[in-house]
């Protein structure tokens, strides 16, 4: 019998942004169906990391392996990743002169995905809207994660999707997450304050990353805690 391979599997994986190295050694484990938080400062490797692992470029690994259902996918561009199944929401996503309405449909005849999926995150009125233009930061973050989700992604990587996002609409994003966790999805959230995990039904694993490193890991609020308690400071013995 085949053993089962981990969804996704960093292994020391260090990532170079402009010849610096920003990600330093990082190994990870996501498995079909969890979700995963991931906190840090500004600057701390977080969304470079993502970025990494989508492939984009720019985000070059160095050293180690990013391994996706046994996969090696080093050589694999982004589209051959999102192919296989890997999706990534985007922290500040470039305005695009196409309707959202068009690439709504598009994702929705591609992936075989409803299209009432977004009514869930109140989109409906940026409809006849170019992609992005004059979006304020909470409707980026909202149409960012719909589009996430009719990609009916295996890996969805959810790049802060609290940031901007005002109270109100908080509750919007949490359910949105919530659904794609549902139906199976696995997840890895970056956040730097930890807002979103007040509207998560589950998290199954928190990690913390300072300077590229993954210095810590464990359950959410005692994370969450010694954060607000102490700050990231609390954590940069580890860096070391």
């Amino acid at each position: 019998m085949l053993p089962i391979m981990s969804l996704l599997k960093l292994e020391d994986v260090h990532v170079h942004v402009e010849q610096k190295e920003v990600v330093k050694g990082v190994n990870l484990k996501v498995e079909r169906g969890e979700v995963h938080v991931l906190l840090g400062p500004n600057g701390s490797g977080k969304s470079t990391l993502l970025r990494a692992i989508m492939g984009l470029p720019g985000y070059g690994v160095t050293r180690g392996k990013i391994l996706f259902e046994g996969r090696d996918l080093d050589s694999l561009k982004p589209y051959e990743r999102a192919r296989l199944g890997i999706a990534l929401m985007h922290q500040n996503p470039k305005p695009i002169s196409v309707k959202l309405q068009q690439v709504i449909e598009e994702l929705c005849k591609r992936y075989g995905a409803p299209q009432d999926l977004v009514q869930k995150l109140g989109v409906n009125g940026l409809m006849d809207r170019e992609l992005f233009k004059g979006f304020s930061g909470g409707e980026i973050k909202r149409v960012e994660l719909a589009l996430t989700i009719l990609q009916k992604p295996k890996l969805a990587m959810l790049d802060e999707p609290d940031s901007g996002v005002d109270l109100g609409n908080l509750r919007l994003v949490g359910d949105a997450i919530n659904s794609l966790a549902n139906e199976g999805a696995s997840i890895l959230l970056v956040t730097h304050t930890g807002v979103i995990a007040d509207y998560l039904n589950k998290v199954d694993f928190t990690h913390v990353i300072v300077d590229g490193r993954i210095v810590a890991s464990g359950e959410l609020n005692e994370m969450l805690n010694l954060i607000r308690e102490k700050g990231y400071q609390a954590f940069m013995r580890w860096t070391s």
